[in-house]
């Protein structure tokens, strides 16, 4: 049987090992949204993961939700990720670029000429986000007309060309977590009339429509998704029918050919039990890489791999305070725990300056 860190191909892309650093948001980049000289270290310092998946990158403009939170949708972001790509490359790592729509997890502050937000909806999350003046409730945000639907799918179309011309090996769809396409595969926020609401075929449109514009434009084989079933997060309340919504969609995207599907198990960043939801089931409907997330120890991860639940396994916050996490993990060290003042925004301090075991050990 495979273990956690053998070699696995996912779609057209060879990864060493099935450890992969799950997207995480760290409020760092520059003017324009383009990734500092900063994040170049920081991917650079973890490219022994199998797979690297980019912090949540905005498709556009309208898709930003928090303070200096990257986007690849512009020249410049393309040439400000390159340089991160190229030094993960160098080190022999993966990097997949996570393309992200927040919908109404957003502030008119963060918005082009101070709109409203877009959704599924007109009503307003209960939820926080990060501005220029610090953390606000977010905006009210207004429903998105059917015939804007069509520029929102092009929009992930564009990130996904411009993600491969920033060398980037493929690029991971956010589906979850409560930003915009999961705000309209919910009935718990999705509350429109027209061809994107009521039935489950219909809110599962936008996500659909979205995967075939990518895998149109990049192929299936450098694209993968992410889904997170159950988790409230960003004031996502549960689907009347989780399990039948998401085996929808899923069972919708097999003539795709998906590169990998990964799946937040549970409650982001909480408990694995949050609510109920078969797993194993969803998994039945998908023939790619199978890449499971939240709160995954040691030995939960070696297990699962192992007894072929799983094809690999994306750990978040351990990354944070362990660039070095794969050996860590190989060799049963201790994990540095790192620090939360710093995980959003800033400089150096709590991003680039964690030490690996040699580093720690030759100061």
């Amino acid at each position: 049987m495979p273990t956690l860190f053998d070699p696995i191909r996912i779609g057209d892309i060879d990864l060493a090992n099935r450890i992969v650093m799950a997207p995480l948001t760290r409020n760092r980049a520059g003017p324009g949204q383009v990734p500092s000289a900063l994040a170049v270290e920081y991917y650079r310092q973890r490219a022994s993961a199998g797979l690297i998946i980019s912090e949540a990158t905005q498709v556009c403009p309208e898709g930003q939700g928090y303070l200096d939170t990257p986007g690849i949708h512009s020249a410049e972001q393309v040439a400000g990720w390159r340089r991160v790509t190229d030094a993960v490359h160098a080190a022999g790592g993966r990097i997949v670029a996570q393309l992200w729509h927040v919908g109404r997890i957003s502030h008119v502050w963060l918005q082009p000429k101070g709109q409203p937000p877009v959704s599924s909806t007109g009503r307003r999350a209960e939820a926080r986000t990060l501005t220029g003046e610090g953390w606000l409730p977010v905006s009210a945000p207004r429903p998105l007309r059917s015939e804007e639907m069509p520029a929102v799918v092009a929009s992930y179309r564009h990130a996904a060309r411009c993600a491969m011309d920033a060398g980037f090996d493929g690029v991971e769809v956010h589906g979850a977590n409560g930003y915009l396409i999961e705000q309209f595969l919910r009935d718990s926020i999705n509350d429109r009339t027209d061809a994107y609401g009521g039935s489950i075929e219909n809110r599962a449109r936008l996500l659909i429509e979205v995967m075939q514009a990518v895998v149109g434009e990049i192929g299936g084989g450098r694209t993968g998704l992410r889904l997170s079933p159950v988790t409230p997060a960003n004031d996502a309340a549960q689907d009347s029918n989780a399990q039948a919504l998401y085996e929808y969609a899923v069972q919708q995207l097999a003539p795709l050919k998906l590169a990998f599907l990964e799946v937040v198990e549970g409650s982001t960043g909480g408990p694995r039990d949050f609510a109920p939801f078969d797993y194993a089931a969803l998994r039945r409907k998908f023939a790619g890489a199978w890449m499971v997330n939240n709160g995954y120890q040691r030995q939960m991860a070696i297990d699962i791999v192992a007894g072929g639940a799983a094809d690999l396994v994306s750990f978040g916050r351990p990354f944070i305070g362990n660039p070095d996490l794969v050996r860590r993990l190989r060799e049963d060290r201790p994990l540095a725990a790192f620090d939360k003042k710093t995980l959003y925004a800033g400089g150096a301090n709590g991003y680039t300056d964690y030490p690996t075991i040699d580093e720690r050990a030759a100061a």
